[in-house]
């Protein structure tokens, strides 16, 4: 069996599943997703059901923030519609201008509603940015842009990147921490 659900009182449905990347049981909560227990081979869903069990009380906790985190998102959906045509425009427009300006060749562009992520840059040099950049201040959009420019370069988030996005835009870790900040607006899309 690869997954089962269980009921525990008070915090309601809990997905118990299988995976191979889990070393130890591990609970998780998430917006619009709810309570997931990652299960490891060799340990029975019997003894995962005990532990979140046993967890009851932090996850009660955790399941009322996301309830407020949902609510919060399905507010700013409401308020936030965006013509995503004209929002694409604007973003490619600017990364378009942000590339040429430093330098920077990318293959592709794909501005689409990622539920997780601002952007990402594959290994082929290819630029996925997401529609509700929009939302954000120019200064996060351009730096969430820059971000995956410098991908291109250095494909991970090593020190050398940070020095590297740093020459683009000066404290960036600060920038990236207001980004953070922001990120109800991928979960209003999430729905």
């Amino acid at each position: 069996m690869k997954s089962k659900t269980i009921e525990i009182t008070g915090v309601g449905e809990i997905l118990l599943e299988r995976s191979k990347r889990a070393k130890h049981i591990n609970l998780s909560v998430r917006p619009f997703k709810g309570v997931r227990v990652a299960v490891p081979y060799g340990v029975s869903f019997a003894k995962a059901e005990e532990v979140a069990q046993s967890k009851a009380v932090w996850l009660k906790r955790h399941m009322d923030r996301m309830e407020l985190i949902e609510t919060e998102a399905a507010e700013l959906n409401k308020n936030n519609r965006i013509n995503r045509r004209e929002a694409r425009k604007r973003i490619v427009k600017r990364l378009n201008e942000l590339s040429e300006e430093h330098g920077f060749t990318y293959n592709k562009v794909f501005v689409k509603s990622q539920k997780t992520r601002w952007g990402s840059c594959s290994e082929k040099n290819n630029i996925n940015l997401n529609v509700n950049l929009i939302l954000l201040p120019d200064e996060l959009i351009d730096y969430a842009i820059l971000h995956e420019l410098v991908h291109i370069c250095v494909k991970d988030h090593s020190k050398r990147f940070w020095e590297e996005l740093n020459k683009y835009v000066p404290d960036a870790k600060e920038f990236d921490r207001e980004l953070n900040n922001h990120k109800i607006l991928l979960l209003s899309s999430a729905q």
